[in-house]
């Protein structure tokens, strides 16, 4: 049986629609702790095969890919570019454009 958070947190991913991005303490306050980005983290890296999340949608909240290369940085770069991400010369994403903005946050949080 998973944790009320971790419920919520794979709901919250799977939410995310193609093409946009949430960062970990997004996803962690929308699922109701926001101090639980690290757990997010944690989540992903465990359930994500399991649960068949789409994982490369989290980032970081600085716009950017926290896997390093040759670890996992070229595959979610290249899912989020084939959904039509566009990434920056300094290779960060406009979370001004490509940020999901939930369309009702009182939903999530409850």
């Amino acid at each position: 049986m998973l944790m009320p958070f971790t419920q919520k947190v794979l709901q919250v991913i799977r939410s995310i629609p193609e093409g946009k991005v949430l960062s970990y303490g997004r996803v962690a306050a929308l699922a109701g702790n926001l101090r639980g980005a690290r757990q997010v983290s944690r989540i992903l890296h465990s359930m994500s095969g399991k649960h068949e999340l789409p994982w490369y949608r989290v980032v970081n909240s600085k716009g950017k890919i926290s896997l390093p290369p040759g670890r996992g940085y070229e595959l979610q770069r290249a899912l989020l570019e084939s959904e039509g991400v566009a990434f920056s010369l300094s290779h960060t994403i406009d979370l001004n454009t490509c940020l999901w903005q939930p369309p009702d946050f009182m939903e999530w949080s409850g």
